[in-house]
């Protein structure tokens, strides 16, 4: 199989037996952010890697319990959305447990931070010594087998054409308010659109609300998708309604933590969008209040303090038809979204 971005001609291998689903997991890294996908052709591409600091090892722990629930033995793409210390923590532990193929990334550090910049210049150059690393943009694709991967933000920038099938006309976009240009990383993140079959996701990390303008305004470049996950860990300098509402997903997921997202204004507006039929957190939320509860079912993780134990995943898997359904490893609750019906 061969991989081109930005000119770049690699051949990889698959690292995991095929299967007949695509299964995504998002892992709990406390308020961070880390997201395991694994294609039907068995190669995989995790999204982050959590915390840098305390929270490393902890985070690496997850991660890998993933992986290994997963039956993989490689990494086929690590894909760091920016370079936030949430984000990138157990990376270096990661590269050490199990071979990573590719390192993708949208390019330097816009926001200088003594311990993210030691990093970037020490230690992960090392880690991509022996393998590969991209930087990606805007219209880049990452071919997976049997999937589309497409970049549509990176580095500040947004695809300028709309994805197959969207380009429709965003009526939310008569109230837009634009916010001053976001100078932190965050701006900067790599947004993903992912399509199986008829099942679509989305997942732009911590792209930040003038990235979401850009997307959807006056046409919305991206369309309708299946799943949505939340933006920024369900802050609210992130998940404007031009966005969210226009998505029109049936499924919203939000990797946020006990004190970290689930923003009164984020919640009020998921829960007002056309379409969605749940949204699914990683923890319970002690941020959003008594206003916009979520049903303790869809939650993974209900403690109170931070904790450095095991902790409990929310698993996605789809079929190509569009249908899909998603499990939380807490109390084992399966909650299946059929496939939509033409003109849905």
């Amino acid at each position: 199989m061969r991989l081109t971005v930005a000119g770049l001609l690699l051949t990889i291998a698959v690292s995991a037996a095929p299967r007949d689903t695509l299964d995504i997991y998002v892992i709990d890294v406390e308020g961070g952010k880390s997201t395991l996908v694994v294609s039907p052709s068995g190669e995989s591409m995790l999204i982050d890697t959590g915390n840098i600091g305390d929270g490393a090892e902890r985070d690496a722990a997850r991660i890998m319990a993933a992986v290994a629930e997963a039956g993989l033995q490689r990494i086929d793409y690590l894909v760091t959305t920016h370079w936030h210390r949430d984000h990138v923590g157990a990376m270096p532990t990661i590269a050490s447990r199990i071979p990573i193929q590719d390192f993708i990334d949208h390019g330097p550090n816009v926001q200088p931070h003594p311990a993210i910049d030691t990093f970037l210049r020490r230690t992960y150059p090392r880690l991509y010594h022996r393998a590969t690393h991209v930087i990606v943009r805007a219209g880049d694709t990452i071919p997976i087998a049997g999937l589309d991967v497409r970049v549509v933000t990176s580095a500040g920038g947004t695809i300028p054409t709309p994805l197959p099938g969207a380009g429709d006309p965003n009526s939310l976009c008569t109230r837009v308010r634009r916010r001053a240009a976001d100078k932190t990383e965050n701006g900067q993140s790599i947004g993903l659109h992912l399509v199986f079959g008829r099942f679509r996701l989305l997942d732009l990390g911590d792209v930040t609300i003038n990235q979401e303008f850009a997307l959807m305004c006056p046409d919305n470049r991206i369309g309708a998708v299946d799943l949505f996950m939340v933006s920024h860990h369900g802050q609210a300098s992130s998940n404007a309604r031009v966005l969210v509402h226009a998505l029109n997903a049936r499924v919203a997921v939000m990797n946020n933590g006990i004190r970290k997202g689930g923003d009164a204004r984020v919640m009020e507006v998921l829960q007002s969008a056309p379409g969605l039929e749940d949204l699914w957190q990683l923890h319970a939320s002690l941020v959003s209040g008594q206003e916009y509860p979520v049903p303790g079912i869809f939650i993974a993780n209900l403690e109170a303090p931070v904790h450095n134990g095991p902790a409990h995943w929310l698993k996605v898997s789809a079929r190509s038809d569009g249908s899909f359904s998603i499990t939380n490893t807490r109390n084992g609750f399966t909650k299946s979204y059929g496939a939509r019906t033409e003109g849905h």
